[in-house]
């Protein structure tokens, strides 16, 4: 082969083209430069191997004469002078050559091979497990037995002692297939959540997300990956939603085809299947750290720095209302799970969420959920019924999960009548966007509010804006700790306290940046020191 970068798969477009079975798409890129020859697995799903090895998401430097097995077909590699790629019909020549400095980029998602079984008998125990467990169903009357009140143990016990029985039975078995790993898989989708059980006890996992049977990815570090790890069948990923969200009085079907819900380690769940998901039933979960990320661990990950931890605190104990604003998946819950153990353990606090997330170690909570419409329509508790009831339990502070309703008004009430000190999260880019999101989920609520009637509330409840970002290399960043000063005109008016400044990147792909004051002195100073709480005033000049 000559110089450059060569796609094989079973695509018309690809430059070496393998229509057979077990070969993707897009399959592999293999790059040649000099006497060096580099091969990347392009996210096939059977894997591509090398002398019998499979390659993992890292490029892998291959000789010539070596074996290359894409599917049931065997490449071996030969290099000639160097001359320009083949070139696609109707595809500038540019665009099927890369420069030499490009052959390590990999822009799909990596595959994470975590599930023990060969990429090649992947397949195989897809259809072996599909088979044992309508085998298992038949003989258990498995989902009857699961859905009653059942002793647990006695049902896991009796699943086992049947799989492996049902196993020795199986007379086609790949050997390289452990029948340790398919029997926990085959288990785990009968009595528990699948593939999913094994993602949520590994404390690397974030957050899951199953796109169908066959597609399982994760996020770890930040960083999306695809696992190797599939169910058997979609049905089973219904099964596993039924088995999430029926504990807590909710349902996944035709009449209700999405869901919020939550597993009993706080772990937030969203389902939604067909047809609303064209490719079949998708499950996303949010898993939470078994041990509840402290104020420590916010500074130690540098989303955050010691003095604008300290900062907050001060300004909790001062009971000035907080929002806190950022993205999907910033971390504006885990911010508001820190800031929230800075309420006196002696405050009577009422949180309100959509589904229960939140972690407070105080003694006095008290935890409030919404609850949907029954089938027929009917029951449902909403987030703003919540509010207006929890003013009558005579609470200290309330702590709503999240503003993304009508419920911001009642919230902004609440704070304006004598419920200082409360806390809240809204969706986000900048803290002057929270302030406009806020003003529309105002509006919401079906009132017709003049636009400055509704500024005012604002400026009058909300002290100070926490703006976090997830930026670019999957790290959180609280990007700024903003104070609303008040009106001016039509206007609020807003002061940064502090602010990230990002920097650049290292050659990791990693993004630095520094934390650093503004310069400015918050309004409440004078406050802090009649409350008699020793506190630096320094702090707000210079780096952080």
């Amino acid at each position: 082969m000559v110089d450059g970068s060569y796609r094989i798969g079973s695509s018309p477009a690809a430059h070496i083209q393998i229509d057979r079975p077990g070969v993707s798409g897009r399959h592999a890129i293999l790059t040649v430069a000099g006497e060096t020859a580099q091969l990347l697995d392009a996210g096939s799903r059977n894997g591509t191997f090398l002398e019998g090895k499979q390659l993992d998401t890292n490029p892998q430097t291959i000789t010539p004469g070596e074996k290359i097995r894409v599917g049931d077909v065997v490449l071996r590699i030969r290099i000639k002078s160097s001359a320009p790629p083949p070139v696609e019909t109707g595809v500038p020549a540019e665009a099927n050559s890369l420069p030499p400095a490009l052959p390590t980029r990999h822009d799909d998602v990596p595959i994470w091979n975590v599930s023990g079984i060969p990429a090649e008998h992947r397949e195989a125990a897809q259809r072996i497990k599909k088979d044992v467990h309508d085998c298992l169903i038949s003989r258990l009357n498995l989902r009857n037995v699961i859905m009653t009140d059942a002793d647990a143990a006695e049902v896991r016990q009796r699943a086992s002692t049947t799989i492996s029985t049902l196993l020795a039975e199986c007379t086609d078995i790949p050997t390289a297939i452990p029948l340790d790993v398919l029997k926990r898989e085959i288990f785990n989708e009968a009595v528990g959540l699948g593939p999913v059980e094994d993602l949520l006890a590994n404390p690397d996992v974030t957050e899951i997300m199953v796109n169908g049977a066959d597609k399982i990815f994760v996020e770890r570090a930040g960083i999306l990956s695809k696992t190797d790890l599939a169910f058997a069948e979609d049905q089973q990923v219904l099964k596993v939603m039924e088995r999430i969200v029926a504990p807590i009085g909710r349902r996944v079907d035709e009449s209700q085809p999405l869901v919020d819900a939550r597993l009993p380690d706080g772990s937030r769940v969203n389902c939604i299947i067909p047809p609303l998901a064209i490719d079949g039933p998708t499950l996303t979960i949010r898993k939470f750290s078994k041990t509840p990320i402290t104020a420590n661990d916010l500074a130690g990950y540098g989303s955050v720095t010691d003095p604008m931890l300290r900062f907050l605190e001060v300004a909790v104990r001062l009971r000035k209302n907080i929002l806190i604003a950022g993205g999907t998946g910033s971390g504006k819950t885990t911010l508001l799970n820190v800031v929230s153990h800075y309420i006196p353990n002696g405050e009577r606090i009422v949180t309100i969420e959509d589904a229960a997330e939140l972690r407070l170690a105080q003694d006095h909570v008290v935890r409030l959920e919404a609850r949907p419409p029954s089938i027929e329509g009917r029951g449902e508790i909403a987030i703003r019924d919540l509010l207006k009831n929890s003013l009558r339990m005579r609470p200290d502070r309330i702590v709503v999960g999240e503003c993304r309703g009508g419920e911001a008004l009642d919230m902004l009430q609440a704070m304006n009548t004598g419920h200082d000190g409360s806390l809240t999260t809204v969706h986000a880019n900048s803290p002057r966007d929270a302030i406009s999101r806020l003003e529309t989920l105002v509006l919401m609520a079906g009132f017709d509010l003049p636009l400055r009637a509704i500024r005012e509330q604002i400026a009058s409840a909300i002290s100070l804006i926490v703006h976090i970002s997830r930026l670019s290399d999957g790290t959180r960043k609280v990007m700024n700790i903003t104070e609303v000063t008040g009106m001016q005109g039509e206007v609020i008016s807003t002061q940064d306290l502090f602010t990230y400044t990002v920097q650049g990147q290292d050659p990791d792909g990693r993004i630095q940046g520094t934390h650093a004051a503004c310069g400015m002195v918050p309004t409440f100073a004078q406050a802090i020191g009649l409350a008699g709480i020793s506190f630096d005033l320094s702090m707000f000049e210079g780096s952080v």
